[in-house]
């Protein structure tokens, strides 16, 4: 029983063994291949949302059978972990095979890879549990993770230091991204632009007693923060808080001393 359960664990799609389904063949539906497939599915995630996902729905949206589209996958979590790689093939990142990083600051580096996952997370929300479930090893995931990693390893820090500070970093932008994504796609849900959505929560929120008086006990903060708009808010927090994190990554190798 145990190795069954074993057997049947579901491991990544890039490590499938058998061979990859091409676009034509004995007895597979013409006009269809894994890449038309999976842009289909980025289109369907990025305009319905991943709860209403499904195989059925994809199979319409592509004009075929829902048996047709199981020809090049086998399950809807295979699906799901080819579009999450190939949204990150959307980071402009450097050549990975060779060195990259020589002539210019990692402080720069590593502010330009986070701001352009937090554009990646804010883009597609519903790559946020996607990103928490399946394990990343298809080509654009390495690629992105092989680019943080020279970033973080030319910062000075010791070794035993350097996976903290990927993590410091990029799960902050993983969850200030998902946060502000999930918000804009709330707002658009309800019809509303975030400015209107943010100014109809806070009065929702104001009518609760309880909740008045901390709104109230932050208004100085929310007044010091500054930005007319949600959009401007979220800039200033964001690059506020990546200063913070580049300073602490600094003082943590002023404190290292040199490295051998």
């Amino acid at each position: 029983m145990a190795r069954a359960a074993r057997q049947s664990l579901r491991t990544s799609v890039w490590l499938e063994e058998k061979p990859r389904r091409g676009a034509r063949g004995s007895g597979q539906p013409s006009g269809l291949d894994r890449e038309r497939i999976t842009e289909a599915t980025v289109r369907l995630l990025d305009a319905e949302g991943l709860a209403k996902f499904s195989m059925r729905r994809l199979a319409a949206e592509l004009n075929v059978t829902a048996m047709s589209v199981y020809w090049y996958v086998d399950t809807k979590d295979d699906l799901l972990e080819l579009a999450l790689d190939a949204a990150f093939g959307e980071l402009d990142l450097p050549d990975t095979d060779t060195e990259a990083g020589e002539d210019t600051d990692w402080r720069d580096d590593l502010r330009a890879l986070a701001r352009a996952y937090r554009g990646l997370l804010v883009r597609h929300p519903w790559l946020s549990p996607l990103i928490g479930t399946y394990v990343n090893i298809g080509p654009n995931s390495l690629r992105f993770s092989r680019q943080v990693q020279r970033i973080v390893r030319r910062t000075g820090l010791p070794a035993h230091g350097l996976v903290a500070a990927i993590s410091a970093v990029f799960q902050f932008v993983y969850g200030f991204g998902t946060i502000e994504g999930h918000f804009i796609a709330r707002s658009a849900a309800f019809g509303m632009s975030p400015d209107d959505y943010f100014r109809h929560a806070m009065s929702s929120v104001t009518a609760s007693a309880e909740a008045a008086d901390i709104v109230q006990d932050s208004a100085e903060l929310m007044e010091a923060r500054g930005g007319d708009t949600v959009e401007e808010m979220w800039e200033r927090d964001f690059e506020f808080a990546l200063d913070l994190l580049v300073a602490g990554i600094e003082a943590m190798v002023d404190r290292a001393g040199p490295t051998s």
